[in-house]
């Protein structure tokens, strides 16, 4: 199953690169939630891709060779969170900030 990135800015807002390049992560489970955060500030919604199989959330991120002055880039990052037995993966809803961090939310089982 996929997840809908959503976001609440244009590509008017986007500011390369968004982020001091700190690696942020952070998981937060807690007995009413499951929270993934993280660092994809060299990404658009449409190079992120976040999937749920089984009981795995998997974020997979990539934007193809760009060329800047000092040559090429490219970037590629996969993540997989194992999903705690009591989160109700059909709430599991993501959303990308305007200074690129993308968080992902579930509810827990009543």
């Amino acid at each position: 199953m996929s997840i809908e990135i959503t976001h609440n800015w244009d590509a008017k807002q986007w500011d390369w690169p968004l982020q001091h390049n700190d690696g942020v992560v952070r998981v937060i489970n807690t007995p009413q939630k499951f929270e993934v955060g993280l660092d994809a500030s060299f990404f658009t919604p449409k190079e992120i891709e976040v999937k749920v199989m089984g009981q795995s959330l998997h974020i997979h991120a990539q934007h193809e060779s760009r060329s800047d002055a000092y040559g090429q880039i490219k970037r590629e990052v996969n993540r997989t969170y194992h999903l705690p037995e009591d989160v109700d993966a059909t709430t599991i809803k993501s959303h990308l900030s305007h200074n690129g961090v993308l968080t992902i939310t579930a509810a827990k089982k009543a």
